[in-house]
């Protein structure tokens, strides 16, 4: 697969690396689609046994969806809509039925954090970076299943820490935090996630797999529905005025509308 989405299909392996370091791999329509197709050869392809994210450039994992998009949006129903898309592939992503290895070095933010909270296992180098600064910069939300998803990671009063302060959890506060799995020197991050990837390639599918589903069915028990909230952001003045600060590199004039 080409474009910014490089794939790669190795025994019992596959990669899927986000490649467009320029923009530290922020994702773009093109990316999301490619990353369903990715999961979707995933499901076809019995000979996978795991299933391995990574940013290129060594600066980021992912960050976040590439806000030049949301030039376009007009009204609530673009938030709805883009919220409903990219649920659709994280979604995907979660339900990979083998293990999933997000290998983090540098900055998994916005989106990138979500993807990353998708993943079964987050192998990370001391660079790793997360965040949600979304109240400093476009003044979105999350749909209810990422809400969901962090909240199930690291617990309501992180989240709302890291939404509150639109800061970063360095590595090591994210592995105390449970968001990170393991941190790692740079050096001895591609090393440890081929490792990681041959003994989980050895152990017994159907445990990993029914452990995966019976994590993600407890999580998704009884989820609210949040259209209200998507609604109060991306219809209000505020997001119109986020995009255009963010896009002009300038500090978004915020009026609680």
């Amino acid at each position: 697969m080409t474009g910014h989405l490089r794939t790669e299909f190795a025994g019992t392996v596959a990669t899927a690396t986000f490649d467009r370091p320029a923009a530290r791999n922020a994702m773009t329509w093109q990316m999301y689609e490619q990353l369903a197709e990715f999961c979707d050869r995933v499901a076809a392809d019995p000979q996978v046994r795991v299933v391995v994210l990574r940013g290129a450039g060594g600066k980021a994992f992912v960050a976040g969806t590439d806000i030049a998009q949301f030039r376009d949006f007009t009204t609530a129903a673009d938030g709805h809509e883009y919220e409903r898309r990219i649920d659709a592939v994280v979604d995907q992503v979660e339900r990979i039925q083998v293990p999933t290895v997000a290998a983090i070095d540098g900055y998994a933010t916005g989106g990138g954090l979500t993807i990353a909270a998708a993943c079964d296992l987050r192998i990370c180098s001391q660079d790793a970076k997360f965040g949600l600064p979304i109240a400093r910069t476009v003044g979105n939300c999350l749909s209810m299943r990422n809400y969901a998803r962090l909240l199930s990671l690291i617990g309501a009063g992180r989240t709302m820490h890291l939404i509150c302060t639109a800061g970063f959890l360095g590595a090591e506060p994210a592995e105390r935090a449970g968001l990170a799995s393991e941190v790692l020197p740079k050096s001895e991050l591609d090393g440890r996630v081929t490792e990681l990837c041959a003994q989980l390639a050895e152990q017994a599918p159907l445990t990993m797999r029914a452990s995966k589903e019976a994590i993600r069915r407890l999580r998704e028990h009884s989820l609210p529905p949040g259209d209200d909230l998507i609604e109060s952001c991306y219809g209000s003045e505020d997001f119109r005025e986020g995009v255009r600060a963010f896009t002009e590199k300038r500090r978004p004039q915020w009026r609680g509308r």
